[in-house]
């Protein structure tokens, strides 16, 4: 696979092309830009399967130079300094980034999951956009949750529940569907937790809203909005309590 690198920082754009020579061998860096205009010209010259794209650059930043494209027909990986709003932007629209100073096991899973994914989906590139543009203002309504053809937009208040499948998540939705994302349950948890979600077992992560009842006793467990029980782990109970006061 061909690969391009857009970051205004020298430093970051020699380093992440010889992380990707010595790691990951199938991917060949055709060109190195510290300049936006620079790498939108190699981008539509060179054609690459894949770019590793800066956003926060001078004259044209990565998602004007994403614009001026008009198209994107490769794999986009944005390589961004670490900012929590940044980073929460990124984990509901489910696009894929990477962090610097970049490791190299994030980088060499990220490249193995680029390579069967391919492309974004517009819509995930629009939801960071809005959400990039205004990080402190109301948090979205829906979530993006990649699969394997591609990706799909819920509601979140159409979220019942999710329970963990080792590195995987399954999410329990209102229409009686479920969705297996290849995230695991805490990686979901640092997002939704501040949306009235809430990690009552090790194994469950529920939306406070869809909570039926609370059935006390030997084994405490909630029964859903769907009606299916959700045990509640002892050392929870007392998060319970402070978001209800009446448990």
């Amino acid at each position: 696979m061909k690969a391009i690198i857009v970051d205004d920082e020298l430093d970051c754009v020699k380093l992440l092309s010889l992380q990707l020579k010595m790691c990951c061998p199938q991917i060949e860096v055709v060109a190195e830009c510290t300049q936006s205009l620079e790498g939108l010209k190699q981008i539509q010259e060179l054609k690459p399967d894949m770019v590793f794209l800066d956003i926060e650059m001078p004259r044209m930043n990565g998602f004007q130079l994403l614009e001026a494209l008009g198209d994107i027909d490769f794999a986009l990986v944005f390589v961004t300094a670490y900012d929590k709003f940044a980073v929460k932007a990124f984990r509901y629209s489910a696009v894929d980034y990477l962090l610097k100073p970049i490791e190299t096991k994030e980088l060499q899973e990220c490249v193995r999951k680029i390579e069967k994914q391919k492309r974004i989906d517009e819509r995930q590139l629009n939801m960071l956009k809005i959400q990039y543009a205004s990080p402190k203002k109301a948090l979205p309504d829906k979530i993006a949750l990649p699969f394997k053809n591609g990706v799909t937009f819920v509601l979140i208040a159409d979220i019942i529940y999710c329970e963990s499948d080792d590195n995987y998540t399954k999410f329990y939705l209102k229409n009686g569907t479920t969705s297996l994302v290849s995230k695991t349950l805490r990686d979901i948890q640092e997002i939704l937790e501040e949306r009235n979600f809430l990690r009552v077992h090790r194994q469950f992560l529920v939306n406070l809203d869809q909570i039926s009842r609370y059935v006390k006793g030997e084994g405490n467990y909630l029964i859903m909005s769907n009606e299916v029980s959700i045990p509640v782990a002892r050392n929870q109970k007392e998060k319970l309590v402070e978001r209800f006061g009446w448990l």
